[in-house]
């Protein structure tokens, strides 16, 4: 659904006055924080989509063809190519991955991307879209030795049309403990020019609990290698609440963090789920930080890396001040998806690979997550979906609330009015109570009616808010099995 001008506009404006604001002064209080979290320490989706993955089920293929089918041939295009193998399993991963030391089952992988891209082309016209946009996630996609990198880069380029422009955003995420300088060398000469790198903590003792060891002076090398080759953006992937961490760590890995000087790092929440992710069974859970003490790390860390001069983007992402992702939020052309905070250079997105996801013009499309799955689909000449979506009316509406929720930590109610039709808070009324609560808990403020403004303490729950606009969450009756934890 394309959204209204009056809404992109509208959206603009109010953005205009909503300038990141650094969380400062003494920690909570005991009582402030065991009140906060008795309300809002629940679980809740991470927002990546709307509706979330949790939703995803068994629906008609046919579906997400005429999607692809009747997409606009003219219009840019993002590409996300999933690499699940790693050589060792990180006790905390919660990406769906698979560890192989067998080379045979890479070399298999890659014979049947080749074949999915096929018959994707087949049933679609996205060969003629420009791609604006390619992300490698995994897994690890640097598993990949450089002639397999090379080889998959160049089908992707026969089978797509790769942008030439300055301004294209080619990203991948690097395992340090897989990389030197030559390689690094490698992946810039392939067009990447965005890199992220899995750090998670600097703490031996934390790289200890979590099963991801890595040498200092291999990364401190590694990030002199990238800046060396011109690459537009470096991230660094960080993880707090893992097991042995402490404010003195924390403090000690902030530290280091800010001297190394990432243009961005996104600092997420680690999600204990071990029945879910058999690989978190060997954490052991008395060594967790308490929820209490989760709360007050989140907190330092946006005191650190604001004061440090970072923008505190959204949920877990922080850029420096002159990066795009800062003027993509003023200029109201931020958003949210399945890599995070992007820019809006694409709105389809098409995913490759086991358990990838797609979406285009509103319908999702989700691959197989076990590798036999997807390969046995593929052998018989399918496309490997799984399950998907198809949004309605009412998910477009609910999807723009989220977003500029996440994106702008302010949402324009005149503008959800004019461009959905709807009254707002005749159609939203169940979430008054919850907003005023919040407003009285200093989370946010509803100014005339008319706009949600969240305050930097809220911007702390800011999952908590956006889930009052879901409503499949609020009908949800497995709540503690789909999603993590807010705090």
């Amino acid at each position: 659904m394309a959204f209204s001008k009056s809404l992109t506009l509208l959206r603009m404006e109010t953005n205009q006055t909503n300038r990141q604001a650094v969380i400062q002064g003494a920690p909570f209080s005991a009582a402030r924080v065991t009140d906060l979290l008795a309300r809002y320490d629940e679980q809740g989706p991470r927002y990546t989509s709307y509706p979330s993955v949790a939703q995803f089920a068994q629906f008609d293929t046919q579906a997400y063809f005429s999607a692809l089918a009747n997409s606009d041939t003219e219009a840019p295009l993002s590409v996300y190519v999933h690499i699940p193998f790693c050589n060792t399993p990180c006790y905390y991963c919660t990406c769906e991955k698979v560890v192989v030391r067998q080379r045979g089952t890479v070399r298999a992988y890659l014979n049947y991307l080749k074949k999915e891209m096929k018959l994707l082309r087949l049933c679609s016209n996205l060969s003629s879209r420009r791609v604006e946009q390619l992300h490698f996630g995994g897994g690890t996609p640097t598993y990949l030795d450089d002639a397999e990198l090379t080889e998959l880069i160049h089908t992707l380029a026969h089978t797509f049309n790769f942008s030439q422009g300055q301004d294209r955003d080619y990203s991948i995420e690097i395992d340090p403990r897989t990389m030197d300088g030559r390689r690094i060398e490698l992946i810039r000469g392939l067009g990447f020019n965005r890199v992220s790198l899995g750090v998670q903590d600097f703490n031996t003792d934390v790289q200890t609990a979590i099963n991801r060891v890595q040498d200092f002076q291999q990364l401190e090398s590694l990030v002199v290698d990238i800046r060396v080759r011109g690459f537009g953006s470096l991230n660094f992937d960080m993880i707090y609440g893992l097991p042995k961490q402490t404010m003195k760590t924390l403090e000690q890995t902030l530290t280091t963090l800010i001297a190394m000087s990432p243009e961005r790092v996104s600092y997420y929440n680690y999600a204990h789920m071990p029945q879910r992710f058999a690989g978190q069974r060997a954490i052991e859970e008395a060594e967790l930080p308490e929820p209490t003490l989760k709360l007050q790390m989140l907190r330092y860390i946006v005191e650190r890396l604001t004061n440090a001069g970072y923008a505190y983007i959204g949920m877990e992402h922080f850029v420096k001040s002159t990066d795009t992702l800062v003027t993509a939020q003023r200029e109201g052309v931020l958003c949210r998806n399945f890599q995070g905070y992007t820019i809006s250079k694409a709105r389809d997105l098409v995913g490759l690979g086991m358990s990838s996801i797609s979406t285009v013009n509103g319908v999702y499309s989700q691959n197989f997550d076990q590798l036999d799955d997807y390969f046995q689909s593929i052998k018989v000449g399918r496309l490997p979906i799984s399950s998907g979506f198809v949004s309605g009316p009412e998910d477009f509406m609910r999807r723009e609330i989220i977003q500029q929720l996440s994106c702008y930590r302010r949402l324009n109610i005149q503008a959800i009015e004019e461009s959905f039709k709807v009254n707002f808070w005749e159609h939203f009324a169940h979430t008054k109570p919850a907003l005023l609560q919040m407003q009285s808990d200093g989370l946010l403020s509803l100014l005339d009616r008319r706009f949600v403004v969240v305050s930097p303490e809220g911007a702390l729950f800011l999952r908590n808010i956006c889930m009052l606009f879901d409503e499949y969450w609020r009908r949800s009756s497995h709540k503690d099995l789909s999603c993590s934890r807010v705090i």
